[in-house]
């Protein structure tokens, strides 16, 4: 899959799912809190299929 997460969008998506991920093990938001692993994937692997689907990316351009 071609990458178009980039810095600060994959910085935000892996705290937000890690956070998600961490309540959910607790139980302080209970089973849907496990929908964190979405944005953590989305985050290691540098690609949104929504993203994809919608034409963004916010990788810098190569030069």
């Amino acid at each position: 899959m071609k990458t178009n997460v980039g810095g600060l969008d994959k910085v935000i998506r892996m705290l937000v799912g890690i956070a998600l991920i961490v309540l959910a093990a607790t139980g302080v938001i209970g089973i849907w809190g496990w929908v964190g692993l979405v944005p953590l994937l989305t985050g290691l692997l540098n690609t949104c299929p929504a993203y994809s689907l919608l034409g963004i990316s916010t990788c810098k351009p190569k030069p």
